[in-house]
């Protein structure tokens, strides 16, 4: 077992097997809309620009995000070409640098047990592995705000030890902290500055940090974040960075491009989506006493629960509200699920009856899941009628190559689990953890490859084979009643084609109306009824064909 080798072997085990996982197979399907495509596109324009200080979307200012997300897509494009591996990679290499990072942290603090619980608990949950296999930003975020918030609980934890090593710590914590703000903004400051909030409050007002030490953290805080904000400040002056701030205050009070949900949302995300460890992990979202505290006397424990709830509620409150919005919880869910099991395998704890049933019923909602995804794309006609959407009913009518082995795959997860819930049940604990999370891990690692690409030819497979055939051409394409960015990315659009590139503010009015020189694609989704009607009485409008919920129209140049 891996569990029973000798340490030295574990970061090369390790790194080895999350490279295995997330390595492969990135490329294997389209990148999805939007934030796949709208990240891979800022890239790819900072490439053709040679503008790597400001980033764009359609060859103009995009303030929504920090460069340094896109300038690790720039660098792994130049090595791999224009691509969705390339778009994913940067994440990849983060998820196996987080791996190991988890690994060392819960050794230095726990055991090796604990830390190669730590990494495997990450890596066998649905949430956390698949996200080190797309191309959005927060996997590279999270990983510098969890560097921010551990170096920072390091600060104060060597304070009354030595100096010399809180200094060294306040500066690696600042350090963080302002890669994380480079990466995504002013969250990367506001998460770890709460969590020390909270934790100064649970000491009853006592001191957790100098000023000395706290002065070097924001130094090196604001000196790295300034190296891009500040720059742009000088050369552009204040209203890039008042926009972009304009924006981040946007997402927090409302519901931007409505992404509208209830309060309880991010907790119901993380319930299901960071399945099987959100529950092992549950009975430690709230307790305050454990049997085995870290042998370093560091409260690893107490600043993971902090972390948790500080991220679970500052996005519960948030109005905007999306899946990747509470991914930063991935780390100490994790780490509470991992300090759970430790204490199974060491025959220190058991699981309790509860939490043994809610393990095997989600455990066979994510199998049945993955049974009913097969059964659906092979008898669509017989699933449509019930449907009550009908962009998801077009979506459906894609043509894709479903086979009766696509079956087995929730099938035999459905027995993993099953097997899993069977070795608790008769305390063989050690077995049952490596069946549930080995076997999560793989079972992940073939459904990216399986089923994945198949679920995105119903959802955008279509039109994205269309806009490759017009790449490397001269024309204009709008996407109109809907937002996408796959009709900049996969075309492969230079600044030329781009209508607001050439001044023209209401670039869809004068697309549908003005004189232009080369031809004009419309495309729009099925359920835009008003406007799709409008456009077939025109004249100067070819309805071209309808592909699984979206309907494409030309116009052609006019002299």
């Amino acid at each position: 077992m891996l569990l029973q080798k000798k340490f030295d072997y574990y970061p090369y085990l390790l790194g080895g097997i999350a490279a295995l996982l997330f390595l492969p197979f990135l490329g294997n399907v389209h990148l999805f809309d939007w934030d796949e495509i709208n990240f891979a596109e800022s890239a790819r324009e900072m490439l053709l620009t040679g503008n790597y200080r400001r980033v764009q979307i359609d060859f103009q200012p995009f303030w929504e995000k920090p460069p340094l997300f896109f300038w690790l897509q720039t660098l792994s494009m130049q090595v791999f070409g224009i691509n969705e591996y390339a778009a994913r990679f940067p994440n990849a290499i983060f998820g196996i640098l987080t791996i190991l990072l988890l690994f060392f942290i819960g050794k230095k603090h726990y055991s090796i047990n604990l830390g190669v619980l730590w990494a495997m608990c990450y890596m066998g949950s649905i949430l956390p592995h698949f996200y080190f296999k797309s191309g959005i930003i927060d996997p590279v975020f999270n990983f510098f705000i969890f560097g921010g918030i551990y170096f920072l609980a390091l600060t104060i934890y060597a304070l009354p030890q030595n100096n010399s090593s809180s200094w060294k710590y306040a500066a690696l914590a600042g350090l963080a902290v302002g890669l994380a703000i480079l990466t995504k903004g002013p969250v990367g400051l506001l998460v770890p500055l709460l969590c020390f909030l909270v934790f100064a409050i649970l000491k009853k007002g006592k001191q957790v940090i100098s000023f000395v030490t706290l002065s070097i953290f924001s130094t090196c805080a604001g000196l790295v974040s300034l190296a891009w904000f500040g720059l742009d400040i000088w050369e552009n002056g204040i209203w890039f960075l008042g926009e972009f701030i304009k924006y981040q205050i946007e997402l927090f009070t409302q519901p931007v491009a409505g992404h509208d949900q209830p309060f309880h949302y991010h907790f119901v995300v993380v319930f299901f989506g960071c399945f099987p460890i959100s529950i092992i992990a549950l009975p430690n979202l709230v307790k305050r006493k454990f049997e085995n505290t870290s042998p370093t006397d560091f409260p690893l424990l107490t600043w993971m629960q902090i972390m948790f709830w500080v991220v679970m509620i500052l996005f519960s409150l948030s109005t905007t509200k999306i899946v990747h919005y509470s991914s930063l919880s991935y780390y100490p869910l994790t780490f509470l699920a991992a300090y759970q099991l430790s204490e199974l395998i060491d025959n220190k704890g058991f699981m309790k009856k509860w939490q043994l049933i809610l393990l095997l019923i989600v455990g066979l909602i994510v199998a049945l899941i993955f049974v009913l995804i097969p059964f659906v794309g092979m008898n669509t006609a017989l699933i449509s009628p019930y449907i009550n959407d009908k962009f998801a009913v077009a979506n459906l009518k894609a043509q894709v190559a479903w086979q009766y082995y696509d079956y087995a795959l929730g099938i035999v997860y459905a027995a993993l689990v099953v097997i899993a819930y069977r070795l608790l049940s008769q305390q063989k604990n050690r077995l049952a953890v490596n069946t549930l999370l080995y076997g999560t891990a793989l079972f992940l690692f073939v459904a990216m490859y399986q089923i994945v690409p198949k679920i995105e030819r119903y959802t955008q497979g279509g039109i994205i084979d269309f806009y490759k055939t017009l790449a490397n051409q001269d024309v204009y394409i709008h996407t109109m009643a809907y937002k996408s960015y796959a009709h900049y990315f996969y075309p492969k659009i230079q600044a030329a084609q781009s209508p607001q590139h050439k001044g023209k503010e209401r670039d869809e009015d004068w697309l549908l109306n003005a004189k232009v020189g080369k031809p004009v694609y419309i495309i729009l989704k099925v359920i835009a009824t008003n406007e799709i009607a409008l456009l077939r009485q025109r004249q100067d409008m070819k309805e071209l064909f309808e592909i699984n919920g979206f309907v494409v129209f030309k116009r052609e140049a006019l002299p």
